[in-house]
């Protein structure tokens, strides 16, 4: 668009002042909850065109395929996976393991959560598990919510280890290509001690006063996992595309392929293995029934999300930004990493990581030349990883998969309040950021 006609110019207003505006009356909207998120990230996008910030070409540019590729692929991979009743039989499994002891069903609970969520995206997983473990609580006859409460925070725990496992950092793996392999090589290793401190901490604070009658772990020992198999078939054919995924994930430099290219590859070969045989009628009908629960509110969300965050950045402001972050942090790595490493746990406990790591992409990026380059700002990226996701754990309305647990925990009648989550969530949130800081500082400084 000739700059004579540019909307904003015409106004006589400054498009930064319109494109920080739009982004923070999106942000704003979205927090109160009133007006479905992807309605509001949409019309943010919208705004971003109409006035004049960005054009339509520009608009589409700046939608990360890769992301949206790697979502949609894994969405459609669950939601025929689940059919065969896997994530059931390991909730059902590890209650029996534990010989229906409330303290250990609780520890173990928190593991499998932590463990699926590192190889699912963490919304996927709490969706998966919670209405199992409600089912389990219920024939213990002991309260959900602290097994509800360590799920969340186990969810981001786990998600956190690799690239697939949480949206921020499939937001970031995308945008700045990062492997599979570099996210495990380089989080890995802190979650697995921040999961142990979570586990300790499950155990002192729930664990111990949990009592359940032999009648009621008598009942748990009676349930059978097996029955939860449904489709022993299509069980096979899941785990056989997972493994086939999670293979490609860690050799994709050497396939050439990129994360959003594997997961919808997989996608469409698990649906081929599912529908083979099938007459073309009801291969139509199956197809529809999975792409009927695929998350399209979630997909759409970061579509405009995504327009938002371009247009803010096509503006300047955000290397206005990074330059004046390096003023006050002198150019320090340690200073500007721990920075970006507690400011992003804190502004993500207040509003939902996604947004936030998203508009903090571009900025980090703008660092470059004073850290030497794109290498020098790896550390950096770790860190905005680290503080996104498990900053995402200190309120209610840190991350999707907080927002999902208390949404099926309110339907089943279970108390999730915002503040009574803050007041236990926030403090461990504390400690795991604390861990971060000590590891992140013996590793990249």
């Amino acid at each position: 668009m000739p700059a004579a006609c540019h909307p904003a110019l015409i106004a006589g207003l400054n498009p930064v002042w319109i494109a920080v505006g739009i982004l923070l009356l999106t942000y704003g909207v979205i927090m109160t909850e009133r007006l479905n998120r992807a309605i509001v990230a949409l019309l943010g996008a919208i705004l971003m065109i109409a006035t004049g910030i960005l054009n339509q070409e520009e608009a589409v540019a700046g939608i990360d395929f890769n992301t949206i590729g790697l979502l949609a692929g894994m969405m459609v991979i669950v939601s025929i996976a689940r059919k065969s009743g896997i994530f059931e039989y390991l909730a059902i499994r590890a209650a029996k393991v534990a010989r229906g002891s409330p303290a250990g069903i609780l520890a173990l609970l928190v593991l499998v959560t932590a463990v699926v969520s590192a190889l699912l995206d963490n919304v996927t997983t709490v969706l998966l598990i919670v209405p199992v473990t409600l089912v389990i609580c219920t024939q213990l006859k002991v309260p959900p919510y602290p097994f509800l409460l360590s799920q969340v925070l186990a969810s981001n725990i786990g998600g956190t280890a690799t690239l697939i496992g949480d949206p921020p950092n499939i937001i970031i793996g995308a945008q700045v290509g990062l492997s599979f392999n570099s996210f495990v090589y380089n989080l890995t290793p802190v979650v697995l001690i921040i999961l142990v401190v979570h586990l300790v901490a499950v155990h002192v604070f729930w664990g111990r006063s949990l009592q359940a009658t032999p009648a009621a772990r008598a009942r748990i020992m009676a349930m059978d996992e097996n029955a939860a198999i449904t489709d022993r078939s299509l069980l096979v054919k899941s785990l056989a595309v997972l493994t086939v995924v999670l293979a490609a994930f860690v050799g994709a430099r050497f396939i050439g392929l990129e994360s959003g290219t594997i997961g919808m590859g997989g996608a469409a070969l698990l649906l081929l293995l599912d529908n083979l045989g099938r007459p073309a009628g009801k291969q139509t009908e199956s197809v529809a029934k999975v792409f009927n629960e695929v998350e399209w509110i979630t997909l759409f969300f970061f579509i405009g999300l995504f327009i938002v965050v371009k247009g803010v950045e096509h503006t300047g402001i955000l290397r206005v930004l990074a330059g004046r972050m390096l003023t006050a942090t002198g150019g320090d790595l340690q200073a500007t990493g721990l920075g970006i490493l507690w400011s992003s746990a804190l502004l993500s406990a207040v509003v939902d990581n996604i947004p936030f790591v998203a508009t903090m992409i571009p900025m980090i990026k703008a660092m470059a030349p004073a850290f030497g380059g794109p290498d020098g700002l790896m550390p950096l990226w770790w860190a905005l990883s680290m503080g996104a996701c498990l900053g995402g754990n200190g309120t209610l309305v840190g991350a999707s998969a907080n927002l999902t647990v208390a949404g099926i925990a309110e339907r089943n009648g279970v108390p999730f309040r915002f503040l009574t989550y803050t007041k236990h969530a926030f403090p461990m949130m504390l400690v795991h950021l604390g861990i971060c800081q000590v590891y992140w500082m013996w590793r990249y400084l």
